[in-house]
C-alpha cells in the first residue's frame, strides 16, 4: 500500500465512522475531507471543486427544481386524490400508496414523493383510526424503491450513469435501470403492503391519541365558488361526501354578502358564492382543489401574485386589528392581502369572516404573497407563527409542467438532448411560467447534498487513481477466489448495501462504483452488470433510519424507533438481493 492510498483510506475511514456517528452534517464532513485530501497532496488544486462542475451534481439539483415545480402545479395532488380513503383495508391502502409512490420516485426526486404523500396517508391513517407507523414505514421504503427505476429518481442511478460515461464513454440512459428497477420495486411493493407492516412492534400499531401539542384548532374560513366549479347546481348538503374526504366541515352558505339562514343544507350553490367551512389550513387547501373553490380576492384580480402562500399570525392587544374587523381596515383592498379564516379556540361565530370583530388572542390565516405578508404583518402588528409549510398550489398550470417534463423526459430518452440540457430546460419553463418563482428556484436545491458529492467526487477520483480502488477489488476477488463472477457481484451487492445502510447513498455510490469497474476488469466480466449492482445496493437503505432521508424523514411522524426499520428492512434487503441478482444476470449478461 502507497502513502497516498494509505492517506486515502484513512480519510474515506474517518469520513465513514463521522457520518455513522452523525454528530456533524455530512456536507460539512465531506468538504472536511476534501481539505484534508488537498494538504495532504493525494488530490491535486486543479482538482480540488471539480466535483461541483459534474454533470451528476447538475443533474441532481436540476431534477430538485423540477420537483419542486409538480408539487407546485398540483399535478401530484390530481393523482393522489383518487387513491385516499380511510375506509379500504389496511393492505389495500398500503398496496395502492406503495405503488403510487413507487411510480412517482420514478420520475421526480424520491425523497420530495415522499414528501407529497406523507400527509395524505396520515389522514387516511386518521380517517381509518389507526396508528400511521402502520403505512409510514412501507410508504417510504417504496419510494426508495421505485427511485431505481430511471435515472432521475435517485442521485445513485445519477451517480453510476455520470461514472459509466467517464469510464466507458457513454452513460446510462434514462431507462436502462427501468428492468432491473421494476422487478425488484414491483416484488417490494408487494412485500411491504402484504407482509412487511405487520412484522413491525404490535404497540407501534395503537393509533396516537389527540393533537400534538403545537397544533392549533380550526380555522372558520370562506371560500368562494368559482365559475368552473363541479358543486354547481348541487345542494350544500350533497357535498357532505366531498367535504368528509377533504376533512372539512361546510357550516353555512354566504350569497351576495348575506348569510344564508342555518347551514343552508338544502340551498343550491351558484357560482360566485361563499361556502363557510371549518378545518385545518391544510385541508381548507384540499378543499379547493376537490370542490373547485377558490380564496376570496384570487379571483378578482386584487392579489395578482404568482405565488401566493398562506401565513398564520396571532392577534396581539397593540395590534391595529384588534377591535376591527378585515372589511373596515380594507385589508384586502388596501394593502393586498386576504383574511382566509380565523381560529378562536376553537369556538364558532355567525359573522362572516371579513365582517368579524377580530379579538385578542385570535389566530389569523392570511393569504398574500411572501414579501407583501411579512411587511403587513408589520404594519398591524402582528405576531407571525412559525411557517408550517402552508402552500397555495397552482392548479391551472398542473398540465403545463407534466407536459414540459414528459416531453424532456421523452426527448432525452431518445437521444435528442443530452439529459442536463432538457431539464434545465424544464427548470427555465417552470420559471418562466411562474410554477417555480424566481425566489424559489435556489431554495428548491437540497445544499447539503450538492456539496457532499461535490466534496466527494474528486476524493473518489483520487481512490481510483492511486490505485486505491484497484486494491479494494483486489481484496474482493481474492476473498472470493475460486467462486464463479455471480458470487462476485452478489458479495459486492451486499456491501455495498450494508455501507449504504449507515452512510449517505451518494457518497456510497461515488466510492463503490470504481471498485465494480475494477473488479469486472480482473474478471474479464461485463462491467455494466457490476455498475448495476452498486446502483441497487447503493438506495437499498432499509434497515436504519439513518441511511435514507426517507427513512428520516417518517421516523418522527411514524413514532419509530431506531431498532423498528430492521424488523421490515432485513427480509426486504435480502429479497432486493434474490431478484436483482438475476435480473442484473439476465438484462446485462456477464
Amino acid at each position: 500500500m502507497t502513502a497516498d492510498q494509505f492517506i486515502l483510506f484513512t480519510l474515506l475511514f474517518l469520513v465513514f465512522a463521522l457520518l455513522i456517528w452523525g454528530r456533524w452534517r455530512y456536507d460539512l464532513v465531506a468538504f472536511v475531507a476534501l481539505l484534508a485530501s488537498l494538504l495532504a497532496g493525494v488530490v491535486s488544486v486543479g482538482e480540488a471543486f471539480s466535483g461541483f462542475g459534474h454533470p451528476a451534481v447538475i443533474i441532481i439539483a436540476l431534477v430538485l427544481i423540477v420537483s419542486r415545480g409538480l408539487s407546485n402545479s398540483g399535478a401530484i395532488e390530481l393523482l393522489a386524490r383518487f387513491v385516499v380513503s380511510g375506509t379500504r383495508k389496511l393492505a389495500a391502502h398500503i398496496g395502492i400508496m406503495a405503488s403510487l409512490a413507487a411510480v412517482l420516485s420514478a420520475v421526480m426526486n424520491n425523497v420530495a414523493a415522499l414528501a407529497l404523500l406523507m400527509p395524505l396517508d396520515t389522514q387516511a391513517a386518521s380517517k381509518a383510526n389507526r396508528s400511521p407507523a402502520l403505512s409510514l414505514m412501507p410508504l417510504s421504503f417504496a419510494s426508495i424503491l421505485g427511485g431505481m427505476i430511471t435515472l432521475i429518481g435517485t442521485p445513485p442511478n445519477i451517480v453510476i450513469a455520470e461514472f459509466r460515461s467517464d469510464v466507458l464513454g457513454a452513460p446510462y440512459r434514462m431507462f436502462d435501470f427501468a428492468p432491473v428497477g421494476i422487478a425488484v420495486a414491483a416484488v417490494g411493493v408487494a412485500y411491504v403492503a402484504f407482509i412487511g407492516w405487520r412484522l413491525l412492534p404490535s404497540d407501534r400499531a395503537e393509533p396516537k391519541q389527540g393533537r400534538d401539542s403545537y397544533d392549533l384548532a380550526d380555522y372558520i374560513a370562506e371560500l368562494k365558488v368559482a365559475v368552473s366549479s363541479p358543486v354547481i347546481g348541487r345542494r350544500v348538503r350533497e357535498l357532505d361526501d366531498l367535504a368528509a374526504n377533504s376533512d372539512v366541515e361546510i357550516l353555512g352558505l354566504v350569497r351576495k354578502g348575506k348569510r344564508m339562514p342555518g347551514f343552508a343544507r338544502v340551498v343550491e350553490i351558484e357560482a360566485g358564492d361563499t361556502l363557510v367551512v371549518e378545518a385545518h389550513p391544510e385541508k381548507i387547501e384540499g378543499a379547493l382543489g376537490s370542490m373547485g373553490l377558490e380564496f376570496i380576492g384570487t379571483g378578482e384580480g386584487l392579489l395578482k401574485d404568482d405565488h401566493l402562500e398562506l401565513q398564520e399570525a396571532v392577534v396581539p392587544e397593540t395590534s391595529y386589528l384588534a377591535g376591527r374587523s378585515a372589511k373596515a381596515v380594507r385589508l384586502l383592498y388596501r394593502y393586498r392581502v386576504a383574511l382566509v379564516g380565523v381560529s378562536r379556540g376553537g369556538k364558532r361565530f355567525r359573522d362572516d369572516v371579513r365582517k368579524l370583530q377580530i379579538h385578542p388572542g385570535d389566530v389569523l390565516l392570511l393569504l398574500g404573497a411572501d414579501e407583501r405578508l411579512g411587511d403587513v404583518i408589520n404594519r398591524l402588528g402582528l405576531l407571525p407563527l412559525a411557517d408550517r409549510g402552508h402552500l397555495v398550489v397552482r392548479r391551472d398550470k398542473a398540465w403545463w409542467a407534466v407536459g414540459i417534463f414528459a416531453a424532456a423526459v421523452v426527448a432525452a430518452s431518445i437521444g435528442i438532448v443530452y439529459l442536463p440540457i432538457a431539464l434545465g430546460c424544464v427548470v427555465a419553463s417552470y420559471v418562466l411560467l411562474n410554477i417555480v418563482p424566481v425566489r424559489n428556484v435556489y431554495n428548491s436545491v437540497e445544499w447539503p447534498v450538492i456539496v457532499l458529492l461535490g466534496c466527494m467526487i474528486p476524493i473518489g477520483a483520487a481512490l481510483q487513481s492511486t490505485g486505491g480502488t484497484a486494491l479494494i477489488a483486489d481484496g474482493l476477488v481474492g476473498l472470493s477466489q475460486g467462486y464463479s463472477p455471480v458470487v462476485v457481484l452478489t458479495l459486492l451487492i451486499i456491501i455495498t448495501m450494508t455501507l449504504s445502510d449507515v452512510m449517505n447513498n451518494v457518497a456510497t455510490a461515488v466510492i463503490a462504483a470504481p471498485v465494480a469497474i475494477d473488479i469486472a476488469s480482473r474478471l474479464g466480466a461485463n462491467p455494466d452488470a457490476f455498475l448495476m449492482g452498486v446502483a441497487v445496493a447503493a438506495s437499498c437503505a432499509f434497515l436504519t433510519p439513518i441511511g435514507h432521508k426517507n427513512n428520516t424523514l417518517i421516523m418522527g411522524p411514524g413514532g419509530y424507533r431506531f431498532g423498528d426499520y430492521w424488523r421490515m428492512g432485513l427480509p426486504l434487503e435480502i429479497l432486493v438481493i434474490v431478484v436483482a441478482v438475476p435480473m442484473i444476470l439476465w438484462v446485462w449478461p456477464l
